[in-house]
């Protein structure tokens, strides 16, 4: 089939970004006699006590809960992670170890998508004999409708991205499943049969096979859609299903007989049961996983700060550890919209002011990040080296701080509310740190902190909120949807971003170079300009001072000698890969 050469830039970038190779679950770790867990940071690059055997109980914990299971309406990396034991996307990361995990494969779909001359068309054909739980087939028309209800109907659902909205044909005009009652749906997505989709986008999107990876184009039957209580009773596509699900809680799934591995090259389940439970204190989480009665913390953050010092000091423990970074960036987002961020140079007076180092100790020291001067991390592509706001030792600058302040109007300081996830003990001990730093130059800032469950939806991502309790600076941290520029840099800095709820652009920079700057860069077919064109849009995003960039986060993760074929994934995070995951006992 003869290739246009804007299909061709498009397959041979995405070649080349993803460097992959061939390394599957089944390979042999280089550990010793325990199968690979004899080793620190072993899983880093391989997969460690590698098995083929089936049963047993996956068990995983969380500290809070969740934003949702619901496949359409989280945007939690771990949930998009774990989602895929009962959720088949179009597309996915392959799980594997290293930088093969980093390689984007068909899932739902039988191949990869293939675009139009312009990019701007991307065809999609689903694999044959995929049927959900019940044993009903799975349609195109079920994607379809996946993606309306999770990019278009944000009073139901508004933690998910919104990509699909923001670049089909027309996206910012369609009301959604709720709304719009027509039998058609969106126009911008056709399916002119049982097995193909077709997109229509409003201009060439050179990352498409990524957003096609996103959990929100998991199929649901519409009959089977209630809205934001769909999670009470997800209707499977992958190899588990739910058996039970008490919200607020935890969840079990079991074994899903519709599933066939003919139409999965992608998952070998090995577990009967996976279990996980929510609201457990984060250092019961950590001695569980040292005693192996628990295989997995499913935040995928690693231990907490009071554990981390019994498992770096003592071997029979720190060989079980693996020190993984991220690819995220811990920091602050200053609201341009509460006084006095509202000013650039009381904004600057932070970025000068934040004693880094200080916060990087906090945080674990640099078993847990390194000090951060950019939004994009080292790990995505587009990362581009800078700091537009040096001072020694990343230690703050009390001199330059103070001078910004005079500029800004408040020459003796100011008092601002900073928020901070509360059951995060790292993120409460960066946040106290911040807060110290601030002071020495007259800034007083007054920690308010929010569970995780329920930050984004109902207090740090509802604008609403944030401006009637002032809320200045908000805590938070952000890892890519996919390991690009533009998959780390779009929802958080592009002010078509910016939600009535459950969004992430907490600063709500609303900047139109910027968002200019990131809708032509994703336009272009070229990787090395792409590439560029991220790193040209993080250094505007630090002159706007709206972002401050705190720790490159690492994860101090351990794994358990009950839990098998154990290897870190990049592509979500920095965490293990849920779906290559079993446990021994």
């Amino acid at each position: 089939m003869k290739r246009s050469k804007a299909t061709a830039a498009i397959a041979a970038a995405v070649a080349l970004t993803l460097g992959a190779t061939a390394c599957g679950g089944g390979s042999k770790s280089s550990g010793g006699k325990d199968g690979g867990n004899s080793a620190a940071d072993a899983a880093l690059t391989s997969v460690v006590n590698t098995s083929d055997k089936k049963g047993g109980t996956l068990k995983f914990a969380l500290s809070d809960v969740p934003d949702s299971l619901d496949p359409g309406n989280t945007y939690y990396g771990w949930v998009q992670n774990f989602a895929r034991l009962y959720a088949r996307s179009l597309t996915t990361f392959k799980p594997a170890a290293g930088k093969a995990g980093l390689e984007i494969v068909p899932d739902l779909a039988e191949s990869l998508g293939k675009p139009s001359d312009d990019a701007k068309t991307w065809t999609y054909t689903l694999r044959q004999g995929v049927k959900y739980e019940d044993g009903t087939p799975i349609t195109s028309k079920d994607v379809k409708y996946a993606i309306e209800r999770s990019n278009f109907a944000p009073e139901a659902l508004s933690n998910g991205p919104t990509y699909f909205k923001a670049h089909l044909v027309d996206g910012d005009k369609y009301q959604g499943p709720y709304k719009d009652k027509s039998p058609d749906g969106i126009k911008a997505i056709e399916t002119p049969d049982d097995r193909t989709i077709v997109f229509h986008l409003k201009d060439a999107f050179a990352d498409f096979d990524y957003l096609a990876g996103l959990p929100g184009s998991a199929p649901v039957p519409q009959k089977a859609d209630k809205g934001a209580d769909y999670v009470k009773h997800i209707i499977s596509s992958g190899p588990y299903k739910f058996s039970s699900y008490e919200d607020g809680k935890g969840a079990t799934l079991v074994r899903n007989p519709q599933w066939d591995p003919k139409t999965d090259p992608v998952r070998k389940p090995l577990p009967d049961k996976v279990d996980i439970k929510f609201k457990v204190n984060q250092v019961t989480i950590d001695n569980n996983l040292l005693n192996n009665s628990l295989q997995v913390d499913a935040a995928g953050t690693g231990v907490a700060p009071q554990t981390q010092p019994k498992v770096l000091q003592d071997p029979k423990y720190k060989k079980l550890t693996d020190s993984s970074y991220a690819g995220a960036t811990s920091y602050i987002g200053l609201n341009v919209h509460v006084k006095p961020f509202d000013n650039i140079d009381c904004r600057k007076a932070v970025q000068w002011g934040i004693d880094r180092a200080s916060v990087q100790e906090a945080a674990g020291g640099a078993p847990k990040g390194d000090v951060a001067t950019t939004l994009l991390p080292p790990t995505v592509n587009g990362y581009t080296k800078f700091d537009q706001y040096p001072t020694p030792g990343g230690k703050g600058d009390i001199a330059k701080a103070k001078e910004a302040l005079a500029k800004c109007g408040q020459p003796n300081g100011f008092t601002t509310n900073l928020t901070a996830r509360s059951d995060r003990p790292a993120e409460m001990a960066m946040a106290t740190a911040v807060q110290a730093s601030l002071k020495k130059i007259g800034v007083t800032a007054e920690i308010k902190s929010f569970p995780t469950g329920k930050y984004f939806t109902n207090f740090a991502g509802v604008p609403d909120y944030v401006h009637s309790h002032d809320l200045g600076m908000i805590m938070t941290a952000w890892g890519a949807d996919w390991p690009t520029g533009f998959g780390f840099l779009d929802q958080i800095a592009n002010g078509a971003a910016i939600k009535p709820s459950g969004g992430n652009n907490v600063q709500e920079l609303d900047d139109p170079k910027i968002n200019q700057m990131l809708n032509d860069t994703i336009k272009n077919t070229d990787a090395a300009a792409r590439n560029k064109g991220w790193g040209e849009i993080d250094k505007m995003i630090a002159d706007n001072a709206s972002a401050v960039p705190l720790i490159y986060r690492k994860n101090l993760l351990f794994r358990p000698t009950s839990a098998t074929n154990v290897t870190v994934t990049q592509a979500y995070l920095g965490m293990y890969d849920y779906l290559l995951m079993g446990a021994s006992k």
